[in-house]
């Protein structure tokens, strides 16, 4: 009989249960609120609430990106994500539930309960039902926000005829809630009752919440509890009420997954024993259902479900993820360059781009298991489900927190994890491995022939080359189809010719003139010609200038994208014909190791532990990050403590356009930080 950890959170109860499937588990709430008893066998354990749901809220803030958003009533979109800090202690959260509850949160173990109030989401819903006849919650929030709260609540100009100086109070602000009611003798509509009950109730929470905060010197407030729901007015009126109280001192916090915390909490309770605490954690795009959109009208479906069954669903790493410390300051790093919810043009690019290429990822997923009787029906399920996810980017691209590219690719990866394609290039992995490694030694033997100057600018200009070859950019997967003979020296042809779209060449040829790095951290970026003559002849040249390597390869698969698994095999592959690599490996010189990441993206803040520990005890001087997903969607603005490399071709040509260059532009790029 297995235990099932129940923690009740007034407004929703949710069961968190686990699954395993593959090298992750899973966290799903499941079964549905009501439908617990006669399932299966299981004890029924009762848990703290208030512990449950800091476990929770502590959860969700550590190990979801953009977990966290401000809301701001006049930009598009209103959701302002933030990332992920190092040190989320101390904050205060607000649980609205059928009342309030307010807790102070010092550390992962100590908090305090300092407060709350009877009015909350049941006054909300109480009152609604006695006003407007509406029994469901949602149907109250859909006429709010139809309503117009003016037309029912007295407003300081209905007092004064206009602002009042003195005080510093604006005509607008609300004086008296449902004011006007007591002296009109006409009905009001359902819409403005339940519009101003909403003011009414959210203002008097960011008030309490304000000055809570304010007395214990607190700046931030988490909101949680299910009586939010993404809603606008919520949000905006609390959001109000706090900057106005506070004088803008203390934020307003709303979290994506408000309705989770205290179910999270009673599995993580449940889970002691497996001590949670040493694993990290990932959103599974696949699973997880998106924040609501702000507009009723958007996606009626999933707003009409959302009330009653939403998802989340956790993905279970097997070793902890930390950040790089080589970062030059870790809370204020963000991976990705550019933030497709802001930048409408680019979203519309990028989805319509993954939209086209869904075909050709179908027809790869298939390939990839031609023993399988049912891999064409779990494709076009895969198709469906992927194509849904980015109908619903569309509408809401804020759904699962910043959009990005990267995001975007790991929500692909994900469904395709979802329905069994795990590695969809692995036989192309293989076929490229195969080749590329009958040509290592003549590369090895051209660039060992030629002067020291001039190999400097052959090696970097075979990494280059190595970069073009990327399944996952249309523009060469569609050449590597259509011709079987292109090959590395091809590839050569395609670079932009010197000077490059972002150049610093020079200022690395003049660097290599001084003494040897102490090691350098490479993080490869695709299987066959990339990693094998483009990185290894890189890596050798390196090792023969008495600089240490830590070669770091995807834990998992991803596109075409080389893992530490395939890297460790390639690698003894190559150290049978080279010497060099042979006793650096040997020597331990050159080091493999695992990312912890299977995104065709780095994210320099969820690093495998292991790593950098090594960067430590290597004292690694030296970063190379290669390609378009790991140098150009992310890290091209990264900030570090030492000397790096970012460098990639360009293979998309309307980002290449964007940058101001064309297709297969280089960028070249060469920093070293300020004294």
């Amino acid at each position: 009989m297995l235990p099932v950890h129940l923690a009740e959170v007034p407004g929703s109860v949710a069961l968190p249960w686990v699954r395993q499937q593959g090298p992750f588990q899973k966290i799903v709430p499941w079964p549905a609120p009501g439908s617990v008893a006669g399932l299966l066998p299981r004890r029924v354990d009762k848990e703290d609430v208030m512990t449950c749901l800091i476990k929770g809220c502590n959860f969700v803030l550590k190990n979801i990106p953009h977990e966290a958003f401000v809301y701001q009533k006049d930009a598009d979109p209103e959701f302002r994500f933030q990332t992920n800090h190092p040190n989320i202690f101390p904050y205060l959260l607000v649980n609205i539930g059928s009342g309030v509850s307010i807790v102070k949160v010092e550390t992962e173990d100590r908090f305090e309960w300092i407060g709350g109030s009877s009015i909350g989401g049941g006054t909300f819903w109480g009152l609604g039902a006695l006003l407007t006849k509406t029994k469901k919650f949602d149907e109250l929030l859909h006429l709010a926000s139809k309503g117009q709260h003016t037309n029912v609540d007295m407003l300081v100009q209905d007092i004064y005829g206009g602002a009042h100086q003195t005080l510093g109070l604006s005509g607008n602000l609300i004086a008296s809630s449902f004011g006007k009611s007591a002296t009109a003798d006409k009905e009001f509509s359902k819409e403005d009752m339940a519009k101003s009950l909403l003011h009414m109730i959210s203002n008097d929470i960011g008030q309490l919440a304000c000055l809570y905060a304010r007395l214990h010197c607190l700046d931030r407030v988490y909101f949680g509890g299910f009586f939010i729901r993404g809603h606008p007015v919520t949000m905006r009126t609390i959001t109000y009420s706090i900057n106005f109280f506070s004088k803008g001192e203390v934020q307003a916090l709303f979290l994506r997954h408000e309705g989770y915390l205290g179910a999270i909490g009673a599995f993580l309770k449940g889970a002691e024993q497996d001590n949670p605490n040493q694993y990290s954690w990932g959103e599974n795009y696949a699973g997880s259902s998106g924040l609501m959109s702000s507009s009723p009208e958007l996606c009626p479906t999933q707003r009409a479900r959302s009330g009653t069954f939403d998802l989340l669903e956790m993905d279970r790493l097997e070793r902890p993820l930390v950040s790089l410390p080589l970062l030059l300051d870790p809370p204020s790093y963000v991976p990705d360059t550019v933030d497709l919810t802001d930048d409408a043009l680019a979203r519309k690019y990028w989805l319509t781009c993954f939209e086209e290429a869904l075909d050709g990822v179908v027809k790869r997923a298939v390939a990839s298991q031609p023993g399988s009787v049912d891999a064409a029906e779990r494709a076009e399920k895969f198709r469906q489900k992927y194509w849904n996810k980015l109908q619903t980017l569309r509408h809401q691209p804020f759904a699962y927190g910043t959009l990005t590219v990267r995001s975007l690719l790991d929500t692909r990866e994900h469904c395709l994890n979802e329905f069994n394609f795990p590695d969809p290039y692995s036989k192309v992995k293989q076929k490229d491995n195969g080749v590329a490694l009958k040509c290592f030694q003549r590369v090895v033997h051209s660039l060992d022939a030629l002067g020291w100057e001039e190999r400097q600018l052959a090696l970097v200009k075979g990494l280059l080359a190595g970069n073009v070859f990327d399944w996952g950019a249309k523009a060469v997967s569609e050449v590597l189809e259509s011709d079987p003979q292109f090959g590395f020296e091809e590839a050569k042809k395609k670079l932009q010719e010197r000077p490059w779209l972002v150049d610093s060449y020079s200022r690395w040829l003049q660097r290599l003139k001084g003494p040897p790095h102490k090691c350098a951290l490479i993080f490869a970026d695709n299987s066959g010609v990339d990693v094998i003559l483009g990185v290894f002849p890189f890596v050798r040249e390196l090792l023969s200038r008495g600089t240490e390597v830590i070669l770091a390869c995807n834990s998992g698969p991803a596109l075409n994208d080389v893992t530490h698994s395939e890297a460790l095999l390639v690698a003894e592959r190559v150290a049978a014909m080279d010497a060099v690599v042979r006793s650096a490996l040997r020597e331990e010189r050159l080091l493999l190791v695992q990312t912890g990441s299977s995104s065709p993206c780095l994210d320099l803040s969820r690093l495998d532990k292991g790593l950098a520990v090594l960067v430590r005890e290597r004292g690694a001087d030296l970063v190379v990050i290669e390609g378009m997903g790991r140098a150009v969607h992310t890290n091209y603005h990264a900030a570090l403590r030492c000397e790096s490399l970012k460098l990639a071709v360009l293979k998309n040509s309307w980002l290449a356009e964007r940058l101001g260059g064309r297709l297969f532009s280089v960028i070249f790029k060469y920093e070293v930080p300020a004294e």
